[in-house]
């Protein structure tokens, strides 16, 4: 019996295992890439494929370095940042009292109900069919710079947000907001005293996919306003697409500012595990 069931232990499902290693190569591979490119000296970047997978001859920062000293780097990175603090503040109270006031209403409402199925639609609506037109638009009101960034960037990230507020509002017992109306509190006082505190967990899980998807963000400012005017939407992402693709290409210098971009989100990504893991066992 005992060597029956060791043999089902040990056994393996191959088909599925295969696909999970060749899943695991289309992650690695280009990051390998990325990886050994950042460190290669100009001179080491060949079109064949041994010298393209080759690792660097000597290992060496100087494009991280260079890239920080005589590119716009500093600049780029100012930029995200800012894009990226201003949107996640705007988000987190905008997002949270849309979805406080959606999920507390939609079951007894129609109207928020409707509201609601709309907005988390928006989730399913791919950015291409909604290119030209916002392009176009932006253009024609006067917003095709930082601040339609920032806009957007809220708008695109409401459906997500609103789904994840709205959804965990259903741990939140009513009855703690009975009593502190019954106590004479107002609706924002109960919101901001009694619902935003426990949503702490949800507003870290929101908080951290808002960083991420502003500091990866590339369609949009690309096709919106191509990183201008004068430079002033310039992130990163779109610095780095510049650097490869744009003027006096550099791959190594590309590659470099796209590696720096990659620990600040493993940073960030390491730090909102912890903390759900601290509020998991708080809880």
């Amino acid at each position: 019996m005992s060597k029956k069931t060791n043999n089902q232990t040990a056994k393996v499902n191959w088909p599925i295992t295969i696909l999970l290693i060749i899943g695991c190569l289309t992650v690695f591979f280009p990051l390998y890439m990325a990886v050994i490119i950042a460190f290669k000296q100009p001179s080491e970047m060949t079109n064949d494929i041994a010298g393209a997978l080759a690792f660097p001859k000597t290992w060496s920062f100087a494009n991280f370095s260079e890239a920080m000293k005589v590119t716009d780097f500093w600049h780029s990175l100012g930029n995200s940042l800012l894009l990226t603090i201003v949107t996640v503040i705007l988000a987190i109270l905008i997002h949270s009292l849309a979805g406080y006031a959606i999920g507390r209403s939609m079951a007894n409402k129609k109207f928020y109900n409707f509201a609601y199925l709309y907005i988390v639609s928006g989730m399913f609506v791919p950015f291409a069919i909604l290119m030209m037109p916002l392009v176009k638009q932006t253009a024609q009101i006067g917003i095709a710079n930082r601040f339609g960034v920032i806009v957007l960037y809220v708008v695109f990230f409401m459906p997500m947000n609103i789904l994840l507020y709205s959804g965990y509002l259903k741990n939140i017992p009513m009855a703690l907001e009975e009593a502190a109306k019954v106590d004479g509190a107002g609706t924002v006082t109960r919101f901001f005293r009694i619902t935003l505190p426990m949503l702490k967990p949800t507003i870290i899980l929101a908080v951290f996919l808002s960083i991420t998807s502003s500091l990866q963000c590339f369609d949009l400012i690309y096709t919106m306003t191509g990183g201008g005017p004068n430079n002033a939407s310039t992130t990163l992402v779109i610095y780095a697409y510049s650097l490869c693709f744009a003027g006096s290409s550099s791959a190594g210098y590309a590659m470099a500012v796209s590696n720096i971009l990659f620990v600040v989100i493993l940073v960030i990504a390491m730090l909102q595990r912890g903390m759900m893991k601290r509020e998991a066992s708080e809880i």
